[in-house]
């Protein structure tokens, strides 16, 4: 049986930075990936989705110089050259960070990784199985596209976000479950492309992480684009009839279209993973449980989608970077993420720093908000897209939060980060210096404009 110092069960940005980190350090790694390096971002989640909503940003720009009548024209979008980009970029990319890896001294195991026994790994591949042990082992197995009984993809035409990723034309129309970043982005994408979007969200609104008054000025925007939004409407039944996808809600409601999405959200992967062995504990949806500094068990990590704490590449990717400096001896601390970065990409976008006003509110704090809108923005009027606002969230007189809807407020999203973190107020704003003109500058007028109070609904 081969013996490594850790053995990390997952290919993801979570895996792949801790493995980088830990062979750089002289330490022998074993990474076990069963699908393809890179995990869900690269290969069927962040990464073709935004190279796919690269492909009609263009579009959304012309859209808003027609609309301020200084440009007309046409640009049309090849979908079939399109896939085969994303394709082999992704699997290039793939192949590329495997080659990296190894060269780093990484063994890469292609297979399932199941635990046998503390510290002991099975690796099932298609010619049979490995067991390997290690001191320590880094679960970073991420997660996979949630289902529900009645809302269960069948892959003919009610899909999960991987089948659509890898449709080979775009559907007359599609019907989405959830409204969250992955239901929105793939909507904004396919509506750009022709296929009448219609989105069905259970909560009260669409981008249900959001606060009202952000999620409110995203539903305009997409419904000014021809999206259809259903929000508070609760999907019952969806299979596929005659052809078709066909969508019953709770209130009676068919909802017919030719394809549908299933984007309710995630389950970790942590079936047939048998963590219990290695002494971990899942919670009642699946999750691994952790501690303050990441540990299952003794020697046992959980980093990324699968110990559930924040579902986003970059939070694994941290989260990697510090168990695997923790292996090290050079992290004695409790892990801290800081305030965690979230975007939601395409035409409208929406970007958050920190907390929202809803949630500080449902937690008994005083929150007052200020605000600027971005048609005060000499760079937002110049691109077309005024439409739109940045907020900040105020708690006992500190920044809590930055939040912002928008054309391009993903670029917002470092500043906000750093402005929160380094703890500036209006009192010490004015030692930074920003940039003009710049979409930025928009991020310091609402941090300086009038407060209001909020009270909770």
């Amino acid at each position: 049986m081969q013996s490594f110092d850790t053995i990390i069960l997952g290919g993801g940005p979570g895996g792949t930075t801790a493995a980088r980190i830990l062979a750089r350090a002289g330490k022998s790694v074993a990474l076990v990936e069963k699908n393809h390096l890179g995990g869900t971002c690269l290969n069927c989640g962040c990464i073709p989705t935004k190279m796919l909503l690269g492909a009609v940003a263009p579009l959304a720009l012309l859209h808003a110089q027609q609309r301020i009548r200084v440009a007309k024209g046409e640009i049309a979008v090849d979908f079939a050259a399109l896939q085969t980009r994303v394709s082999r970029f992704t699997k290039g990319t793939s192949q590329t960070l495997g080659k990296s890896l190894a060269s780093l001294g990484v063994m890469l195991f292609s297979g399932r990784g199941e635990a046998i026994a503390p510290g002991t790994i099975r690796v099932h591949a298609a010619d049979g199985h490995t067991d390997i042990k290690a001191q320590h082992v880094i679960l970073a197995c991420g997660s996979s596209s949630a289902s529900f009984p009645g809302l269960t993809p069948d892959h003919d035409c009610v899909l999960d976000s991987t089948d659509l990723l890898g449709i080979a034309s775009v559907p007359e129309s599609l019907v989405i479950i959830g409204a969250g970043a992955i239901g929105l982005e793939l909507g904004d994408f396919f509506s750009a492309m022709g296929s009448k979007v219609t989105i069905v969200e259970a909560a009260p609104h669409i981008a249900p992480l959001e606060d009202a008054d952000v999620a409110a000025e995203l539903r305009r925007a997409l419904q000014k684009n021809g999206i259809t939004c259903h929000e508070g409407a609760r999907a019952k039944d969806l299979r596929t009839v005659n052809g078709q996808a066909q969508l019953t809600l709770d209130d009676g409601t068919v909802i017919t279209a030719a394809k549908a999405l299933v984007a309710v959200g995630r389950t970790p992967n942590t079936g047939g993973l048998q963590a219990e062995q290695l002494g971990c504990k899942l919670n009642k949806r699946g999750y691994v449980e952790t501690d303050t500094f990441l540990e299952a068990a003794p020697n046992i990590y959980a980093v990324g989608d699968v110990n559930g704490r924040v579902l986003l590449a970059h939070a694994a990717e941290h989260q990697g970077a510090y168990v695997a400096e923790r292996i090290l001896g050079q992290r004695p601390e409790e892990y801290q993420s800081g305030p965690v970065p979230s975007c939601v990409y395409g035409g409208m976008e929406v970007m958050r720093v920190g907390q929202t006003a809803d949630t500080l509110l449902r937690e008994g704090k005083n929150v007052k908000v200020s605000q600027a809108a971005l048609s005060l923005n000499p760079i937002a009027q110049a691109s077309g897209g005024t439409a739109g606002f940045v907020k900040t969230v105020w708690s006992d007189g500190r920044i809590a939060g930055i939040a912002a809807v928008g054309a391009g407020v993903s670029h917002l999203v470092m500043v906000a980060l750093l402005l929160i973190k380094e703890g500036y107020t209006e009192q010490n704003l004015h030692e930074i210096m920003f940039a003009h003109p710049t979409l930025d500058e928009i991020v310091s007028m609402s941090i300086l404009a009038p407060r209001a109070r909020v009270e909770q609904n």
